[in-house]
């Protein structure tokens, strides 16, 4: 019921900020999920032994998020075959990040067997946090609208849909898998990871995942049929790679949840590890291709 109730509370905030506030409110919510699930990193990292500086990660984290939805933004559209954009920059945000982190670490004055752990630790959580939360900002936005090419998308439609579109998938994925497993569930998926996934669960959710891309992609992009097949699947299956990838820092670390801050589910990066993983290929796929 904890669950349940909590999952009520959340969509609805979720949902209402896509849809009702304009694209940097989305931004602004993607920027606060991102520092609450860089908090729950640090810890899983301090249980590996490696030290993550709160200030320049956190920052970085948010920059690289920034620098995801600010680029590649269109800034004179003619048609949509003449667009100019901003350039992307997450590469300089990452190369000041690496710069830092590294003058920090001489700054300490000795050789520390932790010195590489520890950079390295720092650097990747803005790749893995902050760059996908900014890309699903960057699909709310003028990236998302431009998208929209189908004969038959709704009147109105912009990057909202787009986004939520990824936001279903993910979903009905998840929940796809979770059914499906537990009622032909017999080989596991991976059981050293996580126990409880199962292959059968594991095809459940990545046919029905594709499914709900292949029929809500045909109302927003003129893509053809195989590429949203394709684009479905892709999603699906990372999905639950970012799932089993969190789970599997958690039990390098020890932990079971990355905290207790959303009663029933655990902690942010519980409840987006499947995100992360499938942002980026659907940024890609909304930027370059459909």
């Amino acid at each position: 019921m904890t669950r349940v109730l909590s999952a009520l509370v959340l969509l609805p905030v979720v949902i209402g900020t896509i849809w009702f506030l304009p694209p940097v409110g989305t931004f602004v919510l993607a920027a606060l999920v991102a520092v609450l699930a860089f908090s729950e990193y640090r810890v899983i990292a301090a249980a590996l032994g490696a030290t993550v500086s709160p200030v320049i990660g956190a920052v970085a984290v948010v920059l690289v998020a920034f620098a995801m939805w600010t680029g590649d933004i269109p800034i004179d559209i003619t048609s949509h075959d003449s667009i100019v954009v901003r350039p992307n920059l997450v590469p300089l945000v990452l190369l000041a990040q690496m710069i830092t982190v590294g003058a920090m670490a001489i700054a300490r004055g000795a050789p520390a067997p932790q010195s590489l752990a520890d950079a390295a630790v720092t650097v990747f959580a803005s790749i893995y946090i902050g760059l996908p939360l900014g890309a699903l900002a960057a699909v709310r936005g003028d990236l998302g609208t431009l998208a929209v090419r189908s004969p038959l998308a709704p009147p109105g439609a912009d990057g909202r849909w787009v986004l939520l579109l990824l936001l279903l998938v993910i979903v009905v994925s998840d929940s796809a898998q979770y059914y499906c497993g537990r009622s032909f569930g017999k080989r596991p998926l991976s059981p050293a990871i996580s126990p409880k996934k199962t292959v059968e669960g594991a095809i459940g959710g990545a046919v029905f995942g594709t499914a709900a891309a292949v029929i809500g992609g045909r109302y927003l992009f003129a893509s053809p049929i195989w590429i949203l097949v394709l684009v479905g699947l892709v999603i699906s299956l990372l999905g639950m790679v970012g799932d089993l990838f969190e789970s599997l820092l958690k039990r390098s670390a020890g932990v079971k949840d990355s905290s207790h801050l959303i009663p029933g589910h655990g902690g942010v990066l519980d409840r987006i590890d499947s995100w992360l993983f499938a942002a980026p290929v659907y940024y890609v796929f909304v930027r370059f291709i459909a």
